[in-house]
């Protein structure tokens, strides 16, 4: 299966574009935002869990990384609400579930095969936020040589650039923003290759959305 597969292509998936399909796992349902494989899979997706739905154990040979949009996702290492961050390296094993409910932002096989950190953020601490030397909130997840991983806050009518040297992609979890052409309310998710800058433009209302930047270096050019 190619979904959004060309990453030498930009990619935007808006909400009125969801297409909501059911996973094998009875109780959970994705949209699938990029996608490279079938189930075991390269894959980006917004997966929605019904209240008391429970995978069985699995590993993740290349990785996970979640954000939790909404309710709460849990598993062995514990229960983590809206705004957490979560990062499970190569070779990982958990039982993920839910017990009320979540959406949550995931990314699965995306990881080096030598990354071994294990990552837990809240970005609902006032702790977890700094400013950037643009001014602009920032909540750091994660950073490697490999890829640079935050949370950006954009007040209204503030523009924050970005070059984008190596792959740049983005989710809105709050307001709309505009990104080039792109107009991208709340849950809109973009890719842009490597080279295409990206002006980013908070409409009428303050905008947090997390960011990934310098991670297609190395996957340009895979598609059908």
């Amino acid at each position: 299966m190619f979904i959004n597969a060309d990453f030498s292509q930009a990619a935007c998936v808006v909400p009125d574009q969801h297409c909501w399909v059911a996973s094998p796992q009875s109780g959970v349902a994705r949209v699938m935002l990029d996608r490279v494989g079938d189930e075991v899979a390269r894959a980006t997706s917004l997966v929605r869990y019904a209240p008391a739905s429970v995978f069985p154990p699995h590993a993740h040979g290349a990785g996970e990384e979640i954000l939790v949009l909404s309710g709460t996702f849990s598993d062995e290492s514990g229960d983590f609400g809206a705004g957490w961050y979560v990062r499970n390296p190569p070779g990982s094993r958990h039982q993920p579930l839910s017990r009320e409910g979540a959406l949550i932002f995931v990314k699965l096989r995306q990881m080096p095969a030598d990354e071994a950190q294990t990552v837990r953020v809240d970005s609902n601490r006032a702790q977890a936020w700094q400013c950037d030397s643009d001014g602009v909130a920032v909540c750091p997840l994660f950073a490697s040589a490999y890829e640079q991983v935050c949370l950006r806050r954009l007040p209204r009518a503030q523009v924050w650039v970005d070059a984008n040297e190596s792959g740049l992609e983005l989710l809105v979890l709050s307001g709309t923003l505009q990104v080039n052409e792109h107009r991208l309310p709340q849950h809109s998710w973009l890719r842009l290759p490597a080279g295409v800058g990206a002006r980013c433009f908070a409409e009428q209302e303050d905008v947090v959305f997390y960011i990934k930047t310098n991670h297609l270096k190395d996957v340009i050019g895979v598609h059908p």
